[in-house]
């Protein structure tokens, strides 16, 4: 048994003025053949549980295809091309196979092609013709298209937000392809797509209501001839028509059962769809908040989630703290021009800068800060835990720790999401030691900050990641679309 393995991971955010290029995927993962598994190797990505999966079967794996690059703008065309063009030909070199793994995020947006994973994956089933089995894992911040329901036999998303099952999932999508190809099952998929879309902020699955409609998905899967299923969230920073929620129930040979498991997830959606609705603080009744809480205070700035794509350089929270004298207060910025000027300066150099702001006006002007640089660094990291994005390898580029008034920054070159502690203990910082840190994403870095934080809030910041989706201004998503317009 031969099976292969294919991989385009990107988040992509219409609404960010910048696109993702050919060098984002290259400065991140651009690969083929046996570098995959060197890339993978006993990690935490779904890659990584297909690669383990495979060989603790005794099956012989072909790594293909791989490419991802940080969540950000809309992937310009010639990226997308050459990407494909790689792809599909490392496909036709690979010799035959007898089933495929592959691994798509499910929000990718190319300037001319905006269901890029329907669009790739609908390739790859033409190349391989329409009877090997095809197994899809996915992000449950996709936005499901029905090309990408059609290509695969079967579609798994991650059941955890913070996403810490993404290894368990690729195993449990190789078992599945493996039990497929050996005829012992017949994977038999159904999706609904209710006219809901649900707040960034409501899919912790830690937390209700996130939690119950997983927990409701959990039961369905112990009844007879179910396979797995999944619950999608959506990518709310889209503007395609898939964005919104969906659902995926995957039987054994019995089409009815699945649709009937997809329409009962769903119907619980539209039935609660209010309770997926949120309204977060503002700036100042957040810092307001933080004061009275026990600290390490954590405040989530989800206007400006990197994860979610945005630029990682709003100042608007930071700008707060300090009109408050709220010191021993640590914000990470993403400024490639001030980083640059603390390594003019050097160690223990005074500076005098603006940092942040450089973006979007809508998040806050360029801070003017008078202080010390306390360190420089080559910004790599690694993280050995298991966190959101499975990711283990980090380059943040060059990076300054610098204190201005009994405030710390930590001014970084390349846009990183908060997914890891070593972003701050790689530099000297240690966590615990602030009152406030302000973190630059939703619900994705509680996983790392849980361990050190005692309390979590989330700020209600305006931005292109802003968690009040109605802001956006959206030109393509379906209609009638709950909490856009009410529904029956």
């Amino acid at each position: 048994m031969r099976i292969g393995i294919i991989a385009l991971w990107h988040e992509s955010s219409t609404f960010l003025p910048q696109p993702t290029t050919l060098n984002d995927f290259r400065r991140e993962l651009v690969a083929t053949g046996e570098e995959i598994r060197r890339h993978y190797a006993n990690g935490h990505h779904e890659i990584s549980g297909f690669l383990g999966a495979l060989d603790d079967a005794n099956v012989e794996t072909v790594p293909i295809f791989a490419a991802s690059a940080t969540p950000g703008g809309t992937i310009a065309n010639e990226a997308y091309r050459s990407l494909l063009k790689e792809m599909l030909g490392a496909l036709d070199r690979c010799g035959s196979l007898d089933g495929l793994l592959v691994a798509p995020h499910g929000a990718a947006v190319c300037e001319s092609e905006p269901d890029v994973d329907g669009h790739w994956l609908t390739k790859v089933r033409r190349r391989v013709g329409p009877d090997m089995p095809m197994i899809c894992t996915i992000d449950p911040h996709a936005n499901l298209s029905k090309k990408m329901v059609d290509a695969c036999q079967a579609i798994i998303p991650y059941r955890t937000n913070p996403h810490i099952d993404q290894r368990e999932r690729g195993i449990e999508a190789a078992q599945l392809l493996i039990r497929t190809v050996r005829k012992e099952i017949r994977p038999t998929m159904a999706a609904a797509f209710p006219p809901v879309a649900i707040n960034i902020a409501c899919q912790n699955t830690n937390a209700p209501p996130a939690r119950d409609l997983i927990a409701l998905a959990d039961r369905q899967r112990k009844q007879k001839d179910v396979l797995t299923n999944g619950v999608v969230f959506g990518f709310p920073y889209a503007d395609v028509v898939e964005m919104g929620s969906s659902f995926i129930a995957v039987t054994d040979d019995n089409p009815i059962l699945a649709r009937q498991l997809v329409d009962e997830l769903a119907g619980y959606l539209i039935f609660n769809r209010r309770q997926f609705v949120a309204r977060f603080p503002s700036v100042e009744e957040a810092i307001d908040q933080a004061i009275e809480s026990a600290a390490p205070v954590c405040l989530l700035d989800m206007g400006d989630n990197v994860g979610g794509g945005s630029p990682g350089d709003g100042t608007l929270i930071f700008h707060s703290l300090i009109r408050r004298g709220i010191t021993e207060s640590l914000v990470c910025l993403c400024d490639p021009v001030a980083a640059q000027m603390a390594a003019l300066v050097g160690i223990n150099g005074e500076i005098k800068t603006a940092v942040g702001g450089r973006t979007d006006p809508v998040s806050g002007s360029p801070l003017q800060i008078a202080g010390r640089v306390v360190s420089l660094h080559d910004g790599k990291f690694a993280e050995t835990e298991v966190r959101h994005g499975g990711k283990t390898h980090y380059d943040m580029g060059m990076s300054a720790v610098m204190e201005s008034d009994g405030f710390t920054l930590l001014v970084h070159s390349i846009r990183t999401p908060p997914f890891s502690l070593k972003q701050l203990t790689s530099c000297g910082l240690d966590p615990a030691k602030f009152r406030v840190i302000v973190v630059k994403g939703v619900n994705a870095p509680l996983a790392a900050y849980a361990p050190v934080c005692r309390t979590f809030i989330r700020v209600d910041t305006p931005g292109v990641t802003t968690a009040d989706m109605t802001r956006l201004p959206f030109a393509h998503r379906r209609r009638p679309l709950f909490p856009f317009e009410e529904i029956a």
